[in-house]
């Protein structure tokens, strides 16, 4: 019998944009031979299916199932990419959880601290040879903020809204002039906004799975952007940033970054793929966590796809091993 695997997407943030590119890629991708497919949309009080006739069946919430027909489909497990709230911070997991069905990414807890950057920041600080940016987290958008940061760090900065994903709201600023104006575009998309400074280095992002029960490091992406850093229109507009893979690392920085990422990724209690971005810095080529993304992109040119296919394995396989260790 083939397993029936309910493809989670959409959702609450302007990310489910991003989400419903990736879950058609997914849906293509996925192996037909030993799954069924069913692609639900979570939007708010408005979680559905779409028939082949086009029919919108809507999810009965009470065990997460849907009735097509006479038919009652009840989903083996669940392959989130759901981007955001609710499949990326914790929610959908939660409610996963208390039914009994598995999913193929990050637990609740898991989910819920990493969507909280300077929360998540705390928790991988000590571990050996990674460095975070100095920064102070601000819970409300008021006058006083100013002095505080001015006291607390130095130029230049990065403002980016703590919980937000796809670098939407972030700035960066090199004068106390245009603080309050960086301040208000990121307390915009969030009610807690991360203030860092500036690490100058070269750009990399990495992804790292879990299949067949082992922890896998995947060749690292470098991004060399044409825009001062790595926002929402070099992550998403062709041609902005080039990305590189596997990036431009010696022998020893690609030891030592594995060795780092893994660390983070067990520390964190991760599960499925995730994908960290760092910085190596410019004259010690030290590690600098930026943030761990715990629902990846997985459209045809993410990093994540680009990373897999780099080690020679297919995207088909990749799915299957997430999907496989999600029951094991």
């Amino acid at each position: 019998m083939k397993k029936k695997i309910a493809l989670v997407t959409g959702g609450f943030t302007g990310e489910s944009v991003i989400s419903l590119k990736s879950a058609a890629v997914v849906e293509k991708t996925i192996d037909r031979d030993r799954y069924d497919v069913y692609k639900i949309f979570v939007y708010p009080g408005d979680w559905h299916f779409v028939c082949a006739s086009g029919e919108k069946i809507p999810v009965d919430l009470n065990d997460f199932s849907i009735t097509i027909g006479d038919e009652k489909v009840k989903f083996d497990g669940v392959f989130n990419i759901l981007h955001g709230s609710p499949g990326e911070d914790g929610k959908l997991a939660g409610y996963f959880d208390m039914l009994g069905i598995p999913y193929t990414t990050c637990d609740q807890l898991t989910s819920a601290i990493t969507m909280n950057k300077g929360y998540t920041k705390a928790i991988v600080q000590d571990i050996p040879e990674l460095n975070v940016a100095r920064s102070i987290q601000l819970f409300e958008n008021v006058v006083e903020n100013a002095s505080k940061i001015a006291d607390s760090l130095t130029l230049p900065l990065f403002i980016k809204p703590n919980n937000g994903g796809s670098s939407i709201g972030m700035s960066k600023v090199k004068t106390w002039e245009e603080l309050p104006e960086a301040l208000g575009k990121a307390f915009a998309e969030d009610a807690q906004v991360l203030v860092e400074e500036f690490v100058s280095g070269r750009e990399f992002s990495i992804g790292i799975f879990k299949g067949k029960g082992q922890i896998t490091v995947l060749p690292a992406t470098e991004i060399v952007s044409s825009k001062e850093f790595f926002d929402y229109e070099a992550k998403y507009v062709p041609g902005v940033c080039e990305e590189i893979t596997p990036g431009r690392m010696t022998e020893e920085e690609v030891e030592r970054v594995g060795r780092i990422v893994t660390k983070v990724y067990e520390k964190l209690n991760c599960k499925g793929a995730v994908r960290v971005d760092y910085f190596l810095q410019q004259e010690t080529g030290k590690f600098y966590f930026i943030e761990i993304n715990t629902v990846p992109g997985q459209t045809e040119t993410s990093l994540i796809s680009q990373q897999v296919k780099a080690t020679g394995k297919s995207i088909k396989e990749f799915y299957t091993e997430l999907i496989e260790e999600m029951f094991s």
